[in-house]
């Protein structure tokens, strides 16, 4: 299959080109914007029901997923996640697995599998979730995330972000959660904590964190008496 982001960062999309009939995507469920008529249509549970359990109690995903399987060669079919934001294709290998923050997945590849990993205590902290996604095996992942997402070749210097922004990290990294500074930045500087990445791998951050639009858009609520 061909397939291509539109309309990024802000509002992105995927436009898929199936090339030959029995090709599939697994997609999260409602994330379709259209499709060829021709295009079969399967819902069903990833893995069994186990296994998708796990991933919608753990992982934030949907507890059923849609397979698309081409008929014949040319299909389309249109992809965008929920929330206004941007989507990332990696093309995954096998042996290389990728880790993502609860609720980014979007699509991938049948091969491509996905199982859910404890975070230990520092999950508390990140604003990836007390489990990650962890995907596994060859082929096209499409992940998301709200406001646009920003690439990071992570090297011998480390690299430190913001534990709401995290959105994928390869299998070469591992993260630390600390705070930037003392106590006094801790608590006044509006930063708090954050990931302290170390390894060789690439980072994935988003340029939002829908935490931070909550707290703005709280003050505005309208108040009622009792």
């Amino acid at each position: 299959m061909r397939y291509e982001l539109r309309q990024k960062p802000d509002f992105a999309a995927v436009r898929v080109a199936f090339e030959q009939p029995g090709e599939e995507l697994v997609v999260e469920s409602a994330a379709m914007l259209g499709r060829d008529s021709a295009v079969r249509l399967e819902t069903g549970l990833q893995g069994g029901f186990l296994a998708a359990a796990k991933r919608k109690l753990l992982g934030g995903e949907s507890l059923f997923t849609n397979r698309f399987t081409a008929t014949a060669a040319g299909q389309t079919l249109w992809l965008a996640p929920a929330v206004e934001g941007d989507v990332e294709a990696v093309e995954l290998q096998a042996g290389t697995p990728l880790f993502l923050a609860s609720g980014a997945f979007l699509a991938a590849a049948p091969s491509v599998k996905l199982d859910t990993q404890w975070q230990g205590g520092r999950g508390f902290f990140t604003g990836a979730g007390l489990f990650l996604l962890a995907a596994t095996g060859s082929g096209p992942l499409f992940f998301s995330a709200y406001g646009g997402i920003h690439a990071v070749d992570v090297g011998p210097l480390g690299y430190v972000c913001d534990t709401g922004h995290v959105v994928a990290f390869s299998a070469g990294l591992t993260y630390r959660v600390t705070k930037l500074g003392g106590i006094k930045s801790l608590f006044f500087s509006g930063e708090g904590l954050v990931c302290h990445f170390s390894g060789h791998g690439r980072l994935w951050i988003s340029t939002r964190n829908p935490g931070s639009l909550v707290s703005f858009l709280h003050p505005f609520r309208p108040a009622r008496g009792s």
